[in-house]
């Protein structure tokens, strides 16, 4: 497939682990199949134990497969990791590329060096980069005194120094407040669109799904469950919202229902607190906020995606 940047063929690996009557075998990732297009944006998620950062890690090259094959823009990561790692930039979580007690410019620096460009080239790219993730200013501050979300977009900064063709990130999000997420995700469609570069995330948040991909695959025990278009996966599961409210007052529920309208299912967990799960295909997000916003007296308003594990268990209990 000349238009895909990666191709994977009944990929398999299995871990081995203990002696004899103790001998285990977990086979965390079990003949998985697909392909991912120049240019896509895809979402690789699952819950913890998954086989998602197994997946990753294979495609970077840093493990082996057990069986089966793979190429990540026309090369095998395994045997090609050189040449690999020249063309795609990877964020591993909260392992850092930065160094503590420098500057992330002065990390730069080295970085280039590294990945063999010169001083002027290292220049340009980072004033680049700064202009395009907003965070020029941050790059001469030392990264122990950063927060996590200002560490994460010079983190972000450094795998794209060297103009990468494809970005993998395994859990890039995790410990991020919201604002922080909802930022990191923006700028990873923002160098996806404006300089065109794959995006390969694995995550176990909904809202990664919904915010950066354009298409989702779920893994569970290590085999694909679901692989579709984010818009045709937002219509079939994640059609539900919650709504969590904070009252100022308590609320009379009989009432309350009169007013609220089909498509909402209510509880109160306590007088103060009620909880509304809305059918996006029912009833617009909006119309049910305006009404509550409208009908009680709030003191606070969140709404929240359904957990990843009621994702999965409606993919199972879909007819096949």
């Amino acid at each position: 497939m000349a238009s895909a940047a990666i191709t994977v063929d009944r990929l398999s690996r299995r871990f081995i682990s203990g002696r004899r009557k103790n001998r285990r075998v977990l086979e965390a990732v079990r003949g998985i199949s697909f392909a991912v297009d120049r240019g896509e944006r895809l979402a690789f998620i699952g819950p913890n134990g998954a086989g998602k950062s197994t997946s990753i890690k294979i495609l970077t090259g840093i493990l082996y497969p057990t069986s089966g094959s793979a190429r990540v823009l026309g090369l095998v990561p395994w045997e090609q990791r050189r040449a690999l790692t020249r063309r795609i930039g990877t964020l591993f979580g909260q392992r850092s590329q930065l160094w503590q007690e420098l500057s992330p410019r002065a990390s730069f620096r080295m970085l280039g060096a590294i990945f063999g460009l010169d001083d002027a080239q290292t220049k340009r790219r980072v004033a680049e980069l700064g202009a395009l993730l907003d965070a020029a200013d941050l790059f001469d501050q030392p990264v122990r005194t950063q927060s996590l979300g200002q560490r994460m977009r010079c983190e972000l900064a450094a795998c794209m120094l060297h103009q990468p063709e494809m970005l993998f990130l395994d859990e890039p999000t995790v410990g991020l407040d919201l604002l922080g997420k909802q930022r990191f995700r923006d700028l990873l469609v923002r160098l996806n669109e404006e300089l065109h570069t794959t995006v390969f995330l694995t995550s176990h948040d909904v809202s990664d799904i919904e915010h950066v991909a354009n298409r989702a695959i779920v893994v569970n025990h290590g085999s694909i469950i679901y692989d579709a278009a984010v818009a045709t996966m937002r219509s079939e599961l994640l059609a539900t919202k919650r709504v969590e409210v904070g009252l100022e007052s308590a609320v009379d529920m009989a009432q309350f229902r009169a007013v609220i309208g089909p498509g909402v299912t209510l509880t109160s967990p306590s007088p103060f607190v009620l909880s509304l799960d809305v059918d996006t295909s029912i009833r617009p997000i909006r119309e049910v906020l305006d009404t509550v916003l409208s009908s009680l007296r709030v003191a606070d308003l969140s709404v929240v995606d359904p957990p990843l594990e009621q994702v999965i268990a409606e993919i199972y209990e879909r007819p096949s």
